[in-house]
């Protein structure tokens, strides 16, 4: 919007995507014309058309856009089904919230007497569920949903579950990735749905086994660690990842 009220006519960038003026106005109608945000974000992706290399809807990526224009006051949308009353996710933990069992006792033992380890992809109601309060209540950052496309994993052991894993849609920019890979602005841009982010990586507390993950020499992991790594998973990625 313009100073005066009126509609820019900039287009507008969201989740490394530009809308135009047209575009935003048939989101608006969209958005005024179908009851659930979810709903809306599909009949968007289906109509400017917004999808991915293998042809599926970026529909996380476009609710997540559709919750920023609608705070930037851009365009309307139909309270949410879940969460609080504002639209939020509660981040961690209240005193008054219910948490979910985590293990009958402290599990103090070493890595081979725990296996088999699995992780498990979350794909019921009840293990997402599981998986956002153990992030909730025992991730430093808290829970808030994953930007983009992803995938979640409980780590189960012998003793049951012993962690949570949550890969996203990968950052817009990171200059230490993005110099590794060998990545100029479009190259990046055209490549980065290759690539993946791993937003959440969790061991419950109560889960003492060494070589399982590694925190501070306290175990205090007080503050997020500021390295970056980067996993390849194949030999050729630079090859694929930069169009060489």
């Amino acid at each position: 919007m313009t100073a005066d009220g009126a509609p820019s006519q900039n287009p507008a960038r969201y989740c490394g995507r530009d809308f135009t003026p047209a575009e935003l106005e048939e989101i608006r109608s969209l958005a005024a014309s179908l009851p659930t945000r979810r709903a809306i974000a599909d009949a968007v992706c289906d109509a400017l058309p917004w999808h991915r290399a293998d042809g599926r809807r970026k529909d996380m990526s476009a609710r997540v856009a559709l919750n920023r224009m609608a705070a930037d006051g851009l365009i309307t949308l139909p309270p949410p089904r879940h969460g609080n009353s504002n639209g939020r996710h509660l981040r961690h933990g209240s005193a008054g919230q219910l948490a979910l069992p985590i293990g009958p006792a402290p599990v103090a033992a070493s890595l081979a007497q725990i296996t088999p380890l699995r992780l498990v992809p979350v794909t019921s109601r009840a293990d997402s569920a599981r998986w956002n309060q153990l992030i909730r209540e025992h991730h430093y950052l808290g829970y808030t949903p994953l930007a983009g496309a992803q995938i979640r994993y409980l780590a189960q052991a012998a003793p049951g579950t012993v962690g949570a894993l949550g890969f996203g849609a990968a950052a817009w920019k990171c200059a230490p990735r993005d110099n590794w890979i060998g990545w100029d602005p479009p190259t990046r841009q055209a490549n980065l749905h290759l690539i993946a982010g791993n937003a959440r990586f969790l061991i419950l507390p109560h889960v003492r086994v060494r070589n399982l993950a590694k925190l501070d020499r306290n175990h205090q992991h007080a503050l997020p660690v500021k390295d970056v790594y980067l996993y390849p998973l194949r030999p050729d990625y630079r090859a694929i990842l930069t169009n060489h």
